[in-house]
């Protein structure tokens, strides 16, 4: 079985299933089918983690390809530039938007280097066979489904970022293959062909990952940047590398939970369920005010302490035995019973992601989740790719630990996910989603392990989210509620949308019987073999 947002992507993932693929192979497949697809969201030029456990040989590690700032970034390069924080916490503006539009914005890409890296170690079919499915969609040509379009006409000026039709147009590129003749973005049902990227995806598969960061796709990045003031050079490509991890382990309610080590979002995860274990949940009743209050506070706590403890290990390491020790838990659940607040401001990170889980007939799984950042705009001549935009990412005020530096990356959300009873894995899930990625698999997970969930049940039920002084409600959570929490004096804002705070998918293997679940907020679905 695999999951994904997107229909194209999950088909990808099927066919390289039946062709004798094992879940990687299937889950780079769908990798690649999704940047064809949701271009905005993902693809070569974009970033990445992928969560692998494969129990035949007893290989079970997180690959972090997630990008690292160009040799040339100077922590005070914008801070002349700097005007403020997006008003919803997500980036920072700057006069010239320069950190999220065009060629300073865009940091070393990762995705790649990190899938071509699992599948030497793990792959099963031939890497040249798992391009053939985005290739085919590249050059034949696929249909704009209603998340890209909404996407492309996405208009974020409120918050103080720039509307996604400046990105789709920034080149000559862009505008032929995303808008209109009139130069508005495509809509729902619009065909898009891309044979630059057919042709770019062709080379790789014969070349490998090495053409991306050392041949000739590397001098036209190059070169792109060298022609229009952006940072990366050959070098930068050539010397990156993506990491080999091990995942943290949790326990709850008897299981075990693997997640991505900082600088993925693991760790939020990890500590707001390890405090949320400590309360009966089950008692209160599913998103009654009381259970909303305790688990938006673990939330809070969770998001205090990300902020505070961190980054990039090799800058500022992670004190994650504290964060997660039966002593801090204690103490934390204990503030959480006596009525005492976190407060919280919101931490900045772009919400364009997509994610895959994948479960083979051997017992291999894989969780992945990428993204562009926020999109550049930037599209190497010829290579019908966007580049990301994750400079966007980092706090252009020097001397914070959020702060430019050479060869740092930059705290994560993407939380890839696999659920053990003892030895065997029972559930694997992703969600794209920005900062919300940790509230929304954290609750996916409750509803899974608290309350029996299935995981359509556990990615469709009413989600809220606390990553600020305010908690946000979906709208299916009842007005009762939100007036109770109210009375409670929280600031409660409640959302438009069904289907809110980011887009969790997954698969659970009860008793060695999958069944799948996907977010109704996105236009994917589980394929099974």
């Amino acid at each position: 079985m695999i999951v994904a947002p997107q229909p194209e992507a999950v088909e990808a993932g099927t066919e390289i299933l039946r062709a004798g693929g094992n879940a990687l192979d299937a889950a780079i497949g769908c990798a690649l089918a999704q940047g064809v697809v949701d271009p905005m969201m993902c693809g070569l030029g974009g970033l990445g983690v992928v969560h692998l456990l494969d129990r035949a040989s007893g290989r079970h590690e997180v690959w972090d390809g997630l990008s690292t700032c160009p040799a040339a970034a100077r922590e005070d390069m914008f801070a002349a530039r700097f005007l403020r924080e997006c008003s919803d916490g997500y980036g920072y503006v700057l006069s010239d938007h320069a950190n999220e539009l065009g060629h300073e914005a865009v940091t070393v890409p990762g995705i790649l280097a990190g899938l071509s890296a699992a599948h030497a170690a793990a792959g099963r079919l031939p890497w040249r066979e798992l391009f053939a499915p985005a290739m085919a969609l590249a050059r034949e040509g696929w249909l704009v489904r209603p998340h890209v379009a909404s996407m492309f006409h996405l208009d974020e000026a409120g918050y103080g970022r720039l509307p996604y039709v400046r990105k789709l147009a920034f080149t000559a590129q862009g505008a032929a293959l995303y808008c209109r003749p009139d130069g508005t973005p495509k809509r729902i049902g619009d065909k898009v062909v891309n044979p630059a990227l057919a042709d770019t995806l062709d080379t790789i598969s014969r070349d490998g990952a090495d053409a991306f960061y050392r041949g000739d796709i590397a001098a036209v990045i190059a070169a792109e940047m060298q022609a229009h003031g952006g940072l990366i050079t050959r070098d930068d490509l050539a010397d990156f590398r993506p990491r080999r991890e091990a995942p943290i382990f949790i326990p709850y309610r008897g299981r075990r939970i693997a997640l991505p080590p900082p600088p993925a979002g693991g760790i939020f995860v990890a500590e707001m369920l390890r405090i949320l274990e400590r309360f009966d949940l089950v008692s209160l009743g599913h998103n009654s005010a009381e259970y909303i209050r305790i688990v938006a506070e673990a939330m809070l706590i969770a998001g205090r302490d990300k902020d505070e403890h961190i980054g990039d290990p090799d800058f500022a390491p992670a004190p994650l035995e504290m964060l997660l020790s039966d002593g801090y838990a204690d103490q934390c659940a204990a503030d959480i019973r006596a009525g005492r607040r976190t407060v919280l401001t919101r931490a900045p990170e772009p919400k364009g992601t997509t994610t895959i889980s994948c479960v083979d007939a051997d017992g291999m799984v894989v969780s992945m989740t990428h993204t562009l950042g926020v999109p550049s705009g930037v599209m190497p001549a010829g290579t019908g790719f966007m580049l990301n935009g994750a400079m966007n990412w980092y706090d252009p005020r020097p001397g914070r630990a959020g702060s430019i530096a050479p060869g740092k990356r930059r705290y994560s959300s993407m939380s890839p996910s696999i659920v053990f009873e003892g030895e065997a894995p029972v559930a694997t899930l992703g969600a794209p989603g920005g900062a919300w990625i940790g509230v929304a698999i954290g609750q996916a997970l409750i509803n899974l392990l608290d309350w029996g969930m299935t995981m359509q049940e556990a990615v469709s039920a009413p989600r809220f989210s606390a990553t600020s002084e305010v908690i946000d409600l979906s709208n299916r959570i009842p007005r009762s509620v939100e007036k109770a929490l109210a009375g409670m004096d929280y600031k409660v804002k409640r959302h438009a949308i069904s289907y809110a705070f980011a887009a969790v998918h997954g698969i659970t293997m009860w008793d060695g019987r999958l069944e799948g679940g996907a977010d109704p907020q996105r236009d994917g679905y589980p394929g099974v073999v």
